[in-house]
């Protein structure tokens, strides 16, 4: 056993105060070198949106923010690993064919674009079609199912469908709303996974009717699941209950000057911004208000608890 030193300062490892501490500097670094940024506890992401004509420079700017972070790294006897360092162009197929840049020089390292990356556990592809994620969620709800289809016979209906939650709607349900607007051959792989997995909890064989087992269950198929998740993150933009750069995107009619005297300004709609592009039609403050502009009035303008909006809206797509 070594000697015990008496330590005058530190953070405790896996605290909030540890990654608050190692978050601080090296965001304050993008941020002078007006690179915008997003982090969630050690993963740091630096993006930037420019036109294709530019794309050389904002290299540059990415290249000159990461080499500020290292050299602090530095400083504190810290080493970034730049091999784990991902990149990913964002884009549509026509504006990605245009891209001649194949290679970042990024400390010494050589790093490739990649066609998808991991974030948080969503596959991200470079024309946001989420057809990697969609077959990586697949494929491993798929697993759980074959391995849950060998113990059900031994379990109540009640078990059956925990552990079904647990390993399969859980995962179907995370992320879920990045999958509004993507092509309806998509959302179909995704509506067979949760098809077995009602099959597996009730018996259900396979070439009968699934609508009624899914009522049964009181399960929203895929598609409505997606729409109730959205709806559910406006509501809580409206009542405070949500990050501000979500609730800054959720503007009331009756707020808008010059429609006050509007029809709508009674009816609790909201102001949804206008886009003429496919990827813009699936951005949050485009569906996420529109999705909620389109319920009844009385969800929109009564002033309702969250569980009891839930239970509402849920109850509205079941009886559809």
């Amino acid at each position: 056993m070594s000697a015990v030193v008496k330590l005058l300062f530190g953070v405790p490892q896996g605290s909030y105060s540890a990654h608050c501490c190692f978050c601080c500097t090296p965001l304050s670094c993008s941020t002078s070198s007006r690179v915008p940024d997003s982090s969630y506890t050690d993963d740091t992401h630096l993006y930037i949106s420019a036109p294709v004509a530019f794309a050389s420079v904002s290299m540059q700017r990415f290249i000159a923010c990461v080499e500020r972070i290292d050299a602090w790294m530095h400083s504190k006897r810290l080493r970034m690993n730049a091999d784990k360092t991902q990149l990913v162009w964002l884009g549509t197929r026509q504006q990605l064919a245009k891209l001649i840049t194949t290679e970042l020089p990024l400390l010494s390292v050589l790093i490739k674009p990649s066609s998808a990356v991991l974030d948080l556990g969503v596959n991200i592809d470079g024309q946001l079609t989420m057809a990697d994620h969609v077959a990586m969620l697949r494929r491993s709800c798929l697993f759980q199912l074959c391995q849950l289809r060998m113990v059900t016979s031994s379990l109540t209906l009640e078990s059956a469908k925990t552990l079904v939650h647990a390993f399969v709607s859980s995962r179907l349900d995370y992320c879920n709303s990045l999958l509004y607007g993507i092509a309806d051959g998509l959302l179909t792989k995704l509506q067979t996974v949760q098809n077995a997995a009602a099959r597996v909890v009730t018996g259900t064989r396979k070439f009968d009717h699934i609508t009624p087992v899914l009522r049964q269950l009181y399960w929203l198929p895929v598609c409505q699941r997606i729409t109730f998740k959205l709806a559910m993150i406006t509501f809580k933009c409206l009542y405070g209950l949500a990050p501000s750069y979500l609730a800054d995107v959720c503007t009331p009619v009756s707020s808008v000057v010059g429609r006050w005297q509007l029809r709508s300004v009674n009816s609790g709609a909201l102001v949804v911004p206008r886009t003429r592009t496919t990827i813009g039609r699936r951005d949050f403050a485009v569906a996420g208000l529109a999705t909620c502009s389109s319920f009844p009035v009385d969800l929109r303008t009564s002033s309702l608890s969250r569980d009891t909006f839930a239970k509402k809206t849920q109850n509205s797509f079941i009886w559809l």
